[in-house]
């Protein structure tokens, strides 16, 4: 019976639904003033569903977040005005847009959709997108429309082409990075039009391109990937020595979480003077992920790579490559997993390249960083929650609590049952929920896999309740 279900599932719909044959994006930054990207994306689709369609949902990039203008949907060449959803729809789901089908999409009917908008003065210049004369980013996530599937039980989201091909136009001057694998260029008017292939498999499109200068550096160990640091003015002095250190993070990263993706061969640590701290401070150093590498503002830069502050602002913003693009946190994990884990994986880095005292020693900076926090927010707005409690829209001094809590978890973990099961369980998450939503749940079943234990007791005690375990912060204790 079993078996006659699913063979008739594969053949016959069980619900509303379509799938995308072909996509295309095409990308083209404009210098301004002000600043522009003009951002198209082209698919066919294909109503493979058990009904004809009124309507289909898009989600749209967010209009305050990337400055989203000028929108322009047609289908089969037709202009369509998108529509609101209902007031109870659009409180739970604020960026997406109801595109109607008239006449209605009959099934087995194939329609061409066209999208077109633009970027323009985004109010948030941080690891989404980043815009200037000059420069600019497009991170990995919520730039692109996703459309959505029918709103009924069993109705699939629409199954994607194996192979998705995006240009990006720039000026000729510019340096570009961007996801997948190269697949042709041509110059035309002083602009180079670059074309990349994405895969399945591959991580989702993400672009970061400006006037750069490339001061790569070779790093000796054949084990370790060369450093590219592209910056607006050439780099004073030689960056050999600072780009030892990123390479053997990078390593660390790779050996201990899994490699990150086969079209990235190195890391590169990019100048972005637009990256805002995400405290909103003028003036503050800040850097932040992209697939391949680190951006940093010129406050950052301003510290000199023979910072320490400088150094764990990369290490964390590479870590989020491994715990935030491959993979990305529910919203109840968003500080936990995605602050914490980053955070985290900077005591692996440190103890790949320094041992055990280079471990012990960040472990104490965390340890330090929580309890000055829940100190000073003692009594306050600010005060500490439990880590699974605490979202991306508290108070910043309540996220950095939990946040140092939670790298902290995961030692403690290190220490119960050993280095290897947690991290082998961490590479799993990281390998096998590629692009997907993860939470504490999914955590939790990888490690007590890896580990062959049943941790319900230390998730509860460091995740769902305040205070730092006794035991832990005397094992911990500043040395004498």
């Amino acid at each position: 019976m079993v078996l006659l279900l699913c063979a008739t599932s594969c053949t016959v719909p069980l619900a509303p639904g379509y799938k995308i044959l072909k996509e295309s994006r095409e990308v083209r930054f404009k210098a301004g003033p002000p600043p522009e990207l003009q951002i198209r994306t082209s698919d066919t689709l294909l109503n493979t569903g058990l009904s004809d369609l009124a309507f289909i949902d898009v989600i749209f990039p967010d209009e305050k977040v990337y400055g989203r203008t000028n929108l322009h949907v047609e289908w089969n060449g037709h202009e369509v005005t998108p529509e609101k959803l209902s007031p109870e729809l659009q409180q739970e789901h604020p960026d997406t847009l109801r595109l109607p089908c008239d006449p209605p999409w009959a099934r087995r009917e194939q329609r061409s959709l066209q999208i077109d908008y633009s970027f323009v003065a985004p109010v948030e210049q941080g690891s989404r997108i980043t815009l200037a004369a000059a420069n600019f980013h497009l991170g990995s996530r919520g730039w692109v429309p996703l459309p959505q599937p029918p709103d009924r039980v069993l109705a699939p989201y629409p199954e994607r082409p194996p192979k998705t091909y995006y240009t990006v136009r720039v000026p000729d001057n510019f340096l570009i990075l961007a996801a997948g694998a190269p697949a042709g260029r041509k110059k035309a008017g002083g602009e180079t039009e670059y074309r990349f292939e994405l895969r399945k498999d591959d991580l989702p499109a993400y672009i970061v391109a400006g006037r750069y200068s490339d001061s790569s550096a070779r790093v000796a160990s054949a084990d370790q990937s060369d450093v590219s640091f592209w910056t607006l003015q050439p780099l004073q002095g030689n960056p050999t020595a600072a780009a030892q250190r990123i390479a053997a993070a990078w390593s660390a990263l790779q050996k201990d979480f899994g490699p990150l993706d086969k079209n990235i061969p190195g890391p590169h640590i990019v100048e972005s003077p637009e990256l805002r701290a995400r405290s909103g401070e003028e003036n503050q150093s800040a850097a932040a992920a992209f697939p391949g590498g680190a951006l940093v503002n010129s406050s950052a830069l301003a510290l000199g790579f023979q910072s320490d502050e400088l150094t764990l602002e990369i290490d964390q913003a590479l870590a989020h490559s491994w715990f935030g693009v491959e993979m990305y946190p529910a919203p109840n994990a968003a500080v936990g997993i995605g602050e914490g884990l980053p955070n985290y994986a900077t005591i692996v880095v440190d103890e790949a390249s320094g041992g055990e005292p280079a471990r012990r020693r960040r472990i104490r900076q965390f340890l330090d960083a929580y309890e000055t926090g829940v100190k000073q927010s003692a009594g306050t707005p600010n005060s500490e929650q439990s880590v699974i409690t605490t979202m991306l829209y508290d108070p910043l001094p309540r996220r950095r609590i939990a946040a140092a809590k939670a790298a902290l978890f995961f030692i403690a973990l290190e220490d119960a049952y050993g280095e290897a099961p947690v991290r082998s369980g961490l590479a799993q998450v990281v390998a096998l929920l590629r692009g997907k939503e993860v939470g504490f749940s999914d955590l939790r079943a990888a490690l007590e896999q890896t580990t062959g234990k049943n941790l319900a007791e230390p998730f509860r005690v460091w995740l769902y309740s305040t205070g730092m375990p006794q035991g832990f912060r005397n094992r911990y204790a500043a040395e004498k």
